[in-house]
């Protein structure tokens, strides 16, 4: 049973639960019958923040992804649910790109990974491009160096490799990274985590770890060296960012983070199953 947290602190890698317990969970969603909400991800805009997630159709046994709003981003009002397919959809990491808003979630059972763009953001969202075919968990894109780069995990049930694309535009032609599978055979630290964080002139990638279990906890790589024919990461010496408690709503587990910086301190919203 996942649920969503919101998280403080004067670091994006040492945070601290704003309140004692979830601010969404299932009992929040009012459209549909819901199993579980989980994998949130958040942007600010025009003074309000935005926070979009998955949610369990328990009905379905689908995913959909859904929408809540807050003006301060520690207490969220539910919305709706923005974007319903046929098959499921989770992960819905949402980006903005000159002055334009666009969502990249898992869609495995799709055979694809899509590009969706908000025609008015943020109820109403449409499949601009099919990026890539292929199984992938979690895609994550972010922009370095005048290029587009993208994590994504093709074993989705093993948790345990970790490809790199990249490409000179969104919609372009995407090609593997030459270093591609940048991790194999390991369940701790391939699966992705969240957004990229560039802090500090660096950045950090977090990413599962799903040993003893899928969502245990989830760890911090910064990346040392990304360019078309190089990559190359270190773990950073602050253990698991997030962690199982072993108490009340993420005591099983902990396994998506998405940070930003808010009037000087950092914010993270976050998940946890019990």
């Amino acid at each position: 049973m996942w649920s969503i947290s919101i998280y403080r602190g004067d670091s994006p890698f040492s945070l601290a639960p704003v309140n004692a317990g979830p601010v969404l969970t299932k009992d929040s969603v009012t459209d549909v019958p819901a199993a579980f909400v989980a994998d949130p991800f958040m942007l600010r805009h025009d003074n309000s923040f935005f926070m979009f997630f998955e949610v369990m159709n328990a009905e379905r046994r689908c995913g959909e992804i859904a929408l809540a709003t807050s003006d301060d981003a520690l207490s969220w009002t539910y919305k709706q649910i923005v974007l319903s397919e046929p098959f499921h959809l989770s992960y819905p990491y949402v980006f903005e790109w000159q002055d334009d808003f666009y969502m990249v979630p898992e869609t495995i059972y799709a055979g694809t990974i899509s590009l969706y763009k908000a025609d008015e953001f943020p109820t109403r969202w449409s499949c601009a491009a099919k990026l890539m075919p292929g199984q992938f968990a979690d895609p994550t894109l972010f922009r370095h160096a005048d290029r587009w780069w993208m994590f994504a995990c093709p074993t989705p049930y093993q948790h345990d490799t970790l490809h790199l694309f990249f490409a000179s535009e969104l919609t372009d032609p995407w090609s593997e990274h030459p270093r591609s599978p940048i991790i194999r055979n390991d369940q701790r630290r391939a699966r992705p985590a969240g957004r990229i964080l560039e802090f500090d002139n660096k950045l950090f990638r977090f990413a599962q770890d799903c040993i003893p279990q899928y969502g245990s906890s989830v760890r911090t790589f910064e990346i040392l060296e990304l360019t078309p024919t190089t990559y190359t990461e270190v773990e950073i010496g602050h253990g698991p960012v997030l962690k199982a408690t072993g108490n009340g709503w993420n005591a099983a587990g902990m396994h998506h983070i998405d940070t930003q910086q808010v009037n000087g301190r950092w914010l993270a919203c976050v998940d946890g199953t019990q």
